[in-house]
């Protein structure tokens, strides 16, 4: 650590602070993330899902590590600088001129594009949120791989996980089993923050939480979510009783097309959400890129419905449906 001098303290977290550095060799401005956690032994770093999902990953929107380093005891992770958070930018332009549509389908495209290759690389975020998003200039990347794992893990997964406002239904519902989609559920939030600059379900508690989704979203049926139903059978748990509201509502500056894609990432059955790959796809996007036709958005037949879920593997389904194919991924590009 002695060829990084430390200038600032840019967050703090649960589990590390991030510094803002420079390289004394080269001049090069980083950002460093220090775990809180001691670890005794290199391989005991090795091991950890963040070191191993951060080593897989190579592309544009997801935020390049340069160097591990332990040193007494502690682990330091060394990453490019950006210039702010998703989070930041959005208090700033709340303060001059709303985000034009064209720049939240920029952000989202550019998000969407990390995650498929996230989830086709085997790892689901979990952590999703604005301040988990890095803005330098026109670019953005998925930063913060604290929470990430292995689709391919055995359960159980562990309930209290990600930020209380991105948190995808069937988590708060302690569901054993879930995947990737809770990643989508969580995009599905965040743009509908890009419009309104507000979170869309802002709970202060797990309880809260799910009154707020119910109250936007409307009660799920056994035509939206039987299997969600029977988990909160097995809770105990009752749904609070609400019609919903209109997206288009609570976002009128927002497309019918982005509307679209919000309703369908929030959608209560997991198996209903687009996977990356599809959400790029969606109309949202196609004025703005080009799509081949043979990979163009379907509105039917997405996913399996919540009856089936029950009754078919979710490890299968998850690692079936979200990895979907790098090769694939990449054929999708902004039309110049």
């Amino acid at each position: 650590m002695d060829k990084y001098d430390m200038i600032k303290e840019i967050g703090r977290g649960a589990f590390g602070c991030v510094f803002q550095a420079r390289d004394n060799e080269s001049g090069e401005v980083v950002a460093i993330k220090r775990l809180n956690r001691k670890l005794e032994s290199w391989e005991e770093c090795l091991n950890l899902t963040e070191v191993k999902s951060l080593q897989k990953m190579n592309h544009s929107n997801i935020v390049k590590i340069k160097e591990i380093i332990q040193e007494n005891s502690f682990l330091y992770f060394v990453f490019e600088y950006m210039e702010c958070n998703l989070r930041e930018l959005m208090r700033i332009r709340t303060k001059t001129k709303p985000f034009s549509e064209n720049e939240i389908r920029n952000w989202c495209f550019q998000v969407f594009n990390g995650l498929a290759h996230m989830h086709a690389r085997g790892y689901f975020h979990r952590d999703l949120k604005p301040d988990n998003l890095l803005v330098s200039g026109n670019i953005i990347k998925i930063a913060d791989f604290g929470l990430a794992r292995e689709i391919n893990t055995s359960p159980p997964c562990s309930e209290y996980v990600g930020t209380r406002w991105y948190r995808a239904p069937e988590i708060l519902l302690a569901d054993p089993i879930y995947g990737p989609a809770v990643d989508m559920w969580a995009m599905g939030a965040v743009m509908a923050e890009l419009f309104t600059q507000d979170p869309l379900f802002a709970g202060v508690n797990q309880q809260h939480q799910m009154y707020r989704i119910c109250s936007v979203m409307g009660t799920p049926t056994e035509a939206d979510w039987a299997y969600g139903i029977e988990l909160a059978s097995d809770i105990n748990y009752q749904f609070p009783q609400h019609s919903g509201v209109s997206l288009s509502m609570l976002m009128p500056s927002a497309s019918d097309d982005a509307v679209s894609l919000i309703r369908s990432l929030c959608s209560w059955d997991p198996c209903k959400r687009p996977t990356a790959l599809e959400a790029l796809q969606h109309p949202f996007f196609r004025s703005w890129c080009y799509v081949p036709p043979s990979l163009r958005f379907k509105t039917a037949g997405v996913g399996m419905n919540s009856s089936a879920r029950s009754k078919r593997s979710l490890k299968h389904e998850y690692l079936s449906r979200f990895s979907g194919t790098l090769t694939n991924s990449c054929s999708i590009a902004c039309a110049p």
